[in-house]
């Protein structure tokens, strides 16, 4: 039986003990994709608030938005205290529950280095110093970080830090980029990935399977072009359905058929199948646990899907 390296083996080995991630969320974070540096709206299929735990807590009254030409952040003072008081629940809740007592801090909504440098810097630098934190997990797009982010994050590395860069991917293909309104293309993701590994800063991949009129082919050639390009990490999930998202009109209309759990399932069998085994496999997959999630219906329950999944690796010799 392969046993896959998932994050919490690949901490376990690195760090000799359990390291969890803790998801933050700060106000004023936006995309450019949003704020029409780009476009406008988002990707279709995107409620950050079902998707980040986090970011339900946070106070929405400042219209302030975080962009690369933001010449001063009033709110900065602010984000310090949101990512003390996420981290030091979560912290807290994890020691007493589980015994846990190591951290990376995880920037995970919205496009987390669309932000003035300065801001940045503030907001990692303290990240990093927290207490019993061993790293960084940031979230971002292939388009929207700059070298001079780069280079602080490198010099993180040879201080000792852990440090991810977690780019959304999604596909690989421009026509569904286009259409789930990206905003960008694919070129230069190859490039961006080995920029980003060349200074020690680990990549995780994000696909999405089940993008509207994406074959399950592929789906798994987004997949095998992230290898080619070279990441130390991956994550992979279903597409689910949301209110108030595009996808969800487009849903409703009868304009997108969501994934079947066995489609998704026999898709996760050959992905980890193909993927080699040093790559970190952080996740497989995802849902929402409200009345927000109209379809499939299997994505209300992560622990039945992870279950059906398990169920499904072992008969072809996998251990997840």
């Amino acid at each position: 039986m392969r046993v896959v390296l998932s994050v919490g083996r690949y901490f376990k080995k690195r760090f000799g003990l359990r390291v969890r991630k803790i998801p933050i969320s700060l106000q004023g974070f936006t995309c450019p994709n949003i704020d029409g540096f780009l476009a406008k709206g988002g990707c279709i299929y995107c409620d950050n608030e079902s998707f980040s735990p986090s970011l339900v807590k946070i106070d929405k009254i400042s219209q302030t938005k975080m962009n690369f030409s933001l010449q001063h952040n009033p709110l900065l003072d602010r984000q310090i205290q949101q990512l003390e008081e996420q981290f030091h629940w979560h912290a807290d809740f994890h020691q007493e529950k589980f015994g846990v007592s190591k951290y990376m801090i995880y920037f995970q909504s919205y496009t987390n280095t669309y932000a003035p440098f300065d801001t940045l810097k503030t907001l990692y630098d303290r990240a990093l110093s927290l207490p019993n934190v061993v790293g960084m997990s940031i979230g971002t797009r292939i388009d929207s970080v700059q070298d001079s982010v780069l280079e602080l994050l490198g010099e993180y590395v040879k201080q000792g830090k852990e440090i991810w860069l977690e780019y959304g991917i999604q596909s690989v293909y421009n026509e569904t980029l286009a259409l789930t309104n990206r905003a960008h293309k694919i070129e230069g993701a190859k490039e961006m990935f080995e920029k980003t590994r060349a200074l020690g800063i680990k990549v995780c991949a994000h696909l999405i399977y089940g993008l509207p009129k994406e074959t399950p082919d592929m789906m798994l050639h987004s997949l095998d072009s992230v290898l080619e390009w070279g990441i130390d990490g991956i994550k992979i999930h279903p597409l689910y359905v949301v209110n108030g998202t595009r996808l969800a009109k487009m849903y409703k209309e009868g304009q997108y058929e969501p994934i079947t759990m066995e489609c998704f399932s026999d898709l996760i069998v050959k992905s980890l199948q193909k993927i080699p085994p040093d790559i970190v496999i952080q996740r497989i997959s995802a849902g929402a646990h409200d009345d927000t999630l109209l379809a499939p219906k299997w994505c209300f329950d992560k622990n039945i899907q992870m279950r059906y999944l398990r169920d499904r690796l072992r008969e072809v010799g996998i251990e997840y």
